[in-house]
């Protein structure tokens, strides 16, 4: 059974919106479930470190790491009508990116065989110079540039089945080779980007994968990709490493989506890649809380995944009557027209 290890803080709790989607009730939620079904024990807990500015530089522009430090010293401050500077949040950030840091530097160490970090505020949409989309620093972008840089590797895979398009993710790495960027993600809402031929550019292209779907989706269509676009693919990069960017927005009783993806559907997804893992990487696998703001669906869905990582083989099912398990004709359609775009590029 592999080791899962799992990096949490009470001080993430200190990083404070006000009334907003992304409270600090989220991580609460997460521990609560993963208490009920037995898994809090099981897991190896890891204390984040604070990661320094010159680590958060690898990515994020010195002077917008500046800016938030500032805001958040003056009293905090609004980066656009959905992301809050609070006074704790620079902090909080700051150990956010380390709580990533951390989990890379014990799957890496060999003290664990993969990592969930249970860290906010999110970061999939923080780009070099800007936050948004209550995102502040671009947690896992930094994890990758620090695998780059300090472990030498060369292909890491970054897996994001959030509800939403994680633009920051993109653009940190559309010109950069070593990082492959799958995103899974419903079209038509925040940040209204991701489309199938934005594939990245320059040495980059190509390593870029957009897959945007409709409304409706469900286990079906996420098992279709995972099984149809997503294996092939890794099958020809073959990574080192494997990031997941872990939102669970995208489950059907998330108010942030019109998506139909079930706490198993979560579960499904995670064997997916943790079987790619352990056939490329040695298992090496860290995935970092992103979305998922319904705290019933958002807990049960993260113990789902949970439980995959660490193969306890818990049977974690949503409490609430999910819809049919069904792949609509247009689902289908748009779901095969990324497929065909991929194998052109791909040559699967």
């Amino acid at each position: 059974m592999p080791r899962t290890g799992l990096v949490y803080h009470t001080d993430y709790l200190k990083h404070d919106p006000g009334e907003h989607p992304e409270v600090r009730e989220r991580l609460g939620a997460i521990l609560d479930s993963l208490d009920k079904f037995g898994l809090l024990d099981e897991l190896e807990h890891l204390t984040p470190r604070r990661a320094t500015e010159e680590e958060v530089a690898l990515v994020h522009d010195p002077a917008y790491i500046e800016k938030i430090s500032r805001m958040a010293a003056s009293g905090g401050g609004m980066l656009d009508e959905d992301t809050v500077v609070s006074p704790a949040t620079y902090e909080v950030a700051m150990l956010a990116v380390g709580g990533v840091l951390t989990a890379v530097e014990k799957v890496m160490a060999g003290e664990v065989d993969n990592a969930f970090a249970l860290v906010r505020p999110p970061g999939h949409h923080a780009a070099r110079g800007r936050g948004m989309g209550f995102c502040i620093f671009n947690n896992i972008a930094v994890g990758a540039s620090f695998l780059l840089q300090r472990y030498g590797l060369e292909k890491i895979l970054i897996v994001d089945w959030d509800a939403h398009h994680g633009d920051g993710l993109q653009s940190i790495f559309y010109e950069e080779p070593r990082v492959l960027y799958f995103s899974v993600h419903q079209d038509g809402i925040f940040p209204y980007k991701g489309w199938i031929n934005e594939i990245g550019a320059g040495p980059g292209e190509g390593y870029n994968i957009n897959v945007p779907v409709p409304k409706g989706t469900s286990d079906a269509g996420m098992y279709y990709i995972f099984t149809q676009l997503l294996e092939p693919v890794v099958e020809r990069y073959k990574p080192q490493f494997i990031f997941i960017a872990c939102g669970t927005d995208a489950h059907f009783y998330d108010y942030l989506s019109n998506l139909e993806i079930t706490a198993a559907g979560f579960g499904r997804m995670t064997r997916h890649v943790m079987d790619m893992a352990r056939t490329f990487c040695q298992g090496r696998v860290v995935a970092a809380l992103e979305g998922g703001y319904n705290l019933e669906s958002l807990g049960t869905s993260v113990a789902a995944v949970i439980n995959e990582m660490g193969s306890f083989g818990r049977d974690i099912q949503d409490s609430i009557l999910p819809p049919p398990n069904i792949m609509r004709p247009q689902v289908r359609l748009r779901i095969d027209e990324a497929i065909q775009f991929q194998r052109r590029i791909w040559k699967f």
